[in-house]
């Protein structure tokens, strides 16, 4: 992801090697494909705000600072790689309408020269020699860092003891002590790599300009050349300030439907209702700097994922404009869930 225009995140299927770390992936389920492989998030910090159960990996985005960017607030260097984090509570009584208390997003970078990856491009292809665990021990579950062995064949670690007792359940008792399989666990989400394409609307590449032109038409009715859903038919449920908020929303994005991600730095997200929206964006916690909008994660991605506990509108996740160093190596971001007003659902 770079930091111009709008660009749209799109799922395709993969072969497991292709959502590897060493290849610097965006992507959608399974388990995370870090960056740092040794200061990761420890398994306090990845447990629900709510029920206090450890949270599930949703998505990641590569999302590096390019050198030759003109931000003096940056130091690029530091964020040759960049990924951002996603993470979820899969309790379906955390997932309250229009808070997102059961969600967190952390940042993570490195410099192109650092101790885990090659300086130079990896090759797209599998790599048997490639393996995480002499960084660190993952949770054979969840694949988020463990603290605790499994007492019987001590070479399998997991995060919690919850997930020690699932992933007993569901066939590690068979394993134990045996060659053990790379079996996907049921709790982990579909894995999709993402690949990523330049908003277009109209059969045009969206600029800020054909933007700002497609959003007046859009106020003054005028617009025509969206697919499958006619002006009509959305403007016949328009007749509140909300409901006109949930148009625009369908408008924007039934040129390219599918999109699960929409990624803009700096700019500003696509609500899908009038209200509620973030009235304050909290500072950095590391350095103080400001922080901005990034990405959303839109409702389609539940659809992608067959997902039917979990419901959202729109997840929003605003970081530090600095893309700092400070702190720790995987930095908690500001994230904000908007739901879809209850008349429109």
């Amino acid at each position: 992801m770079s930091g111009s225009g709008i660009e749209l995140g799109f799922l395709e299927k993969c072969e497991p090697w292709q959502a590897e770390s060493r290849l610097f992936p965006s992507k959608v389920g399974g388990k995370p494909a870090w960056l740092d492989l040794e200061n990761l998030p420890t398994p306090e910090q990845l447990q629900c705000k709510n029920c206090q159960q450890t949270m599930i990996f949703l998505c990641q985005i590569y999302a590096p600072y390019e050198e030759n960017i003109t931000l003096p607030s940056i130091n690029c260097a530091k964020n040759f790689h960049r990924t951002l984090f996603v993470f979820v509570c899969k309790n379906s009584k955390c997932c309250q309408r229009n808070t997102s208390e059961n969600f967190k997003v952390f940042r993570s970078s490195l410099q192109r020269a650092n101790k885990f990856y090659p300086y130079d491009p990896p090759e797209d292809r599998p790599d048997p020699d490639f393996s995480l665990n002499k960084w660190a021990n993952f949770c054979n579950l969840c694949g988020c860092m463990a603290e605790k062995q499994c007492s019987k064949c001590k070479s399998i670690y997991y995060c919690s003891r919850d997930h020690q007792v699932l992933d007993w359940r569901e066939g590690h008792k068979k394993e134990c002590c045996n060659s053990c399989t790379d079996r996907k666990s049921k709790l982990l989400f579909i894995e999709w790599e993402m690949i990523t394409e330049p908003e277009e609307i109209g059969g045009k590449i969206v600029n800020e300009e054909e933007l700002q032109k497609f959003n007046k038409l859009q106020e003054e009715g005028k617009t025509g050349t969206m697919n499958d859903v006619s002006e009509t038919e959305l403007d016949e449920h328009a007749t509140v300030e909300e409901d006109k908020a949930f148009s625009k929303f369908q408008k924007r994005i039934n040129c390219q439907p599918d999109q699960v991600i929409r990624y803009q730095r700096g700019g500003q997200p696509l609500w899908i209702a009038k209200e509620p929206i973030p009235e304050i964006i909290p500072d950095c916690n590391y350095c103080g700097g400001q922080r901005k909008f990034e990405f959303q994660i839109m409702p389609q991605m539940l659809t992608m994922l067959k997902e039917t506990d979990l419901d959202w509108g729109v997840i929003a996740v605003y970081t530090c404009v600095n893309s700092c160093a400070a702190g720790d190596n995987y930095k908690e971001e500001f994230v904000f869930k908007q739901d879809v007003e209850l008349k429109n659902i």
